[in-house]
Parts: C-alpha cells; sequence; structure tokens
C-alpha cells in the first residue's frame, strides 16, 4: 500500500473513533513493518480534525518537475550502475539538465528505489572453489551422520583459529561517553592494535 493509501485508511479509522494509537494498532496487525509511523498517523489526524479531507498531495509551488523525465531516470540508472559510490552532488554535476541535489536524491529513492549501504563486514570472501568444497565436506558428514548417528557425533571434532593480540584499542562506538550540554567531548590519544599476538587454535 502506497502512503495515499494509507492516509485514506487513517482518514476510515478516524472516523470510527479510533485515537491515533488505535488506529497505529489496527496498522500494525495488518501490514506489519510497512505500517506507516505513529508520527505520521498523529500528523494525518491532526489535518483531518482541522478539517482537510482530500488525501493526495497538495500542488507545491516552485520549480516545476521537468528534470523528471524517463529519460533522466535511465540515464541517473545507467551513471550509479557504472559507478556505485558516487555522491548525490557528483551525479547532478555530471547530468547537462541541470538537475540539482534534491532532485537527483528525490529519483535515486523515488523514482529507481535505490540507498546506499556500507559493506558488510565478513571473516573472507569465499571462491566458488571454496564454497563447493564446504558443500562437498557438507554431504559427506550429513551422509555419515545419517548411517550412524552416535558414532559420528562421537567421533565428529571441529577446529578454527585465530589471532589473540596482547592489546586491541577500544572501538569509537565503544569509547561513547555521557556528557551534559556545555560540557566539552572526551579526548582519547590514537592507538594501534599490539604487533604482538598470539595463536589461538580452538578444537
Amino acid at each position: 500500500m502506497d502512503k495515499i493509501g494509507h492516509r485514506y485508511v487513517i482518514q476510515y479509522f478516524y472516523l470510527k473513533g479510533l485515537s491515533p494509537a488505535g488506529i497505529k494498532s489496527e496498522l500494525n496487525s495488518t501490514l506489519g513493518e510497512s505500517a506507516p509511523s505513529y508520527a505520521m498517523i498523529k500528523n494525518w489526524v491532526a489535518q483531518i480534525k482541522r478539517g482537510r479531507t482530500n488525501c493526495e498531495d497538495e500542488h507545491r509551488t516552485g520549480r516545476p518537475n521537468e528534470v523528471t523525465t524517463p529519460e533522466t531516470v535511465k540515464k541517473i540508472h545507467k551513471i550509479i550502475l557504472d559507478g556505485r559510490r558516487l555522491k548525490v552532488r557528483e551525479l547532478a554535476d555530471i547530468l547537462v539538465v541541470g538537475l540539482s541535489k534534491s532532485a537527483a536524491h528525490r529519483i535515486l529513492t523515488e523514482n529507481l528505489d535505490m540507498k546506499k549501504l556500507c559493506a558488510r563486514w565478513v571473516r573472507r570472501l569465499l571462491t566458488i572453489d571454496h564454497k563447493q568444497n564446504r558443500e562437498d565436506i557438507s554431504m559427506n558428514c550429513l551422509a555419515m551422520f545419517t548411517k550412524n548417528k552416535t558414532d559420528f557425533l562421537r567421533r565428529f571434532i571441529t577446529m578454527d583459529e585465530t589471532w589473540v593480540y596482547h592489546y586491541t584499542p577500544e572501538t569509537k562506538e565503544q569509547s561513547k561517553q555521557c556528557t551534559s550540554r556545555g560540557e566539552p567531548a572526551p579526548k582519547k590519544a590514537k592507538t594501534t592494535i599490539s604487533a604482538e599476538k598470539v595463536m589461538a587454535s580452538v578444537f
């Protein structure tokens, strides 16, 4: 359901006499995570109380939306696929249609439904051979487990190893402190991981 649909449902429940909290509960039970926020529901209930009946977006004055054309959207999509680390400002500067930063951001989020995400940290990037090897080993283990569960679990041993440093500095998140308004930000000296380390083998 789009945001216009959400507004009409909010209007309907308000006319039935539900409070914003009650409307939020009803929408959560039906829409789950895609339900609108409580702040949005509260805002629209307030507007309906003031006499608003139209749930469509009001016409906005200002620069016309002539730059958001299918051709522009297609160009932006191609540019993004060629360089996914481009900033919105850089993207707007590449196009010669005079696209503003806000218009470029709107096309990315609304027309293309894209957003920037940080790369997820993984222990290592596995190759096709690594993945195939893991699958083969897992299938062999499963076959042995199915054949004799008791003997398999009695004899099965797993092992991993990791480097343990003598000293590991705090991360930025770990070093956060509560401060009062007007207090200076806490300081700490820059430190690096200890050069001395031992290998821990865990069975």
